[in-house]
């Protein structure tokens, strides 16, 4: 597979969820807690198999890149058909590196996803294969003064710190990647990357994919 190479934080398990907290991103506290907030709905153009109230996001896969050394596999949600401004997908990248583990013998992989919210928010989050089967999330984002960001500029990505692993728009990848995992590096005798990079989520809507 090609690639482009463009050039810690703790493990989400021993940090304890914080029901009852909302924010317009509604993201999700690990292991499982979820806010549930406006962020852009109402907003969003129709996407098909949405429903009133809330409506999936577009979702798109470009290739893998290569950053410090780790295969990253991609995903891209937005609101809008047309894709991520590329001015943002270049910042977003930019910060990338600083999200990343120290390798520790697990093959060097991971994928992230970055969403364009429907305000002037961005965000990334990054998930690292590390310890032979376990994730570790880092995050930034832009543009959300809930979050700490300084202003509203979606390409000003910072590193908030929070425990939060995903909204629900960010999250459907997660599922198929552990899924792929395990399929191309632990279960077979020898285990391959490069089949691992090239299994990635069809791209499609953020969810209703029955």
């Amino acid at each position: 597979m090609a690639s482009t190479t463009f050039s810690a934080s703790p493990d989400p398990r021993e940090t304890a969820p914080h029901p009852g907290e909302t924010a317009p991103h509604a993201m999700a506290t690990a292991p499982d807690a979820m806010a549930t907030a406006p962020d852009d709905r109402g907003t969003t153009p129709d996407v098909p198999g949405t429903s009133a109230g809330f409506r999936e996001k577009y979702l798109t896969v470009p290739p893998p890149i290569e950053v410090a050394g780790r295969h990253i596999k991609r995903y891209h949600v937005t609101a809008d058909p047309a894709g991520i401004a590329p001015e943002v997908e270049r910042a977003a990248y930019a910060i990338l590196p600083r999200l990343l583990p120290e390798t520790d013998g697990t093959p060097p992989a991971g994928f992230v996803v970055l969403h364009r919210g429907g305000d002037d928010g961005a965000y990334l989050n990054v998930y690292s294969w590390v310890w032979d089967n376990v994730l570790q999330f880092g995050g930034a984002a832009a543009g959300q003064p809930v979050l700490g960001c300084p202003d509203r500029d979606p390409t000003h990505f910072v590193v908030p710190g929070r425990p939060w692993i995903g909204c629900v728009w960010e999250l459907p990848p997660i599922l198929h990647e552990r899924d792929a995992w395990v399929r191309h590096l632990l279960a077979p005798d020898t285990p391959d990357l490069k089949a691992y990079l090239a299994d990635s989520l069809p791209e499609g809507t953020t969810g209703d994919r029955s």
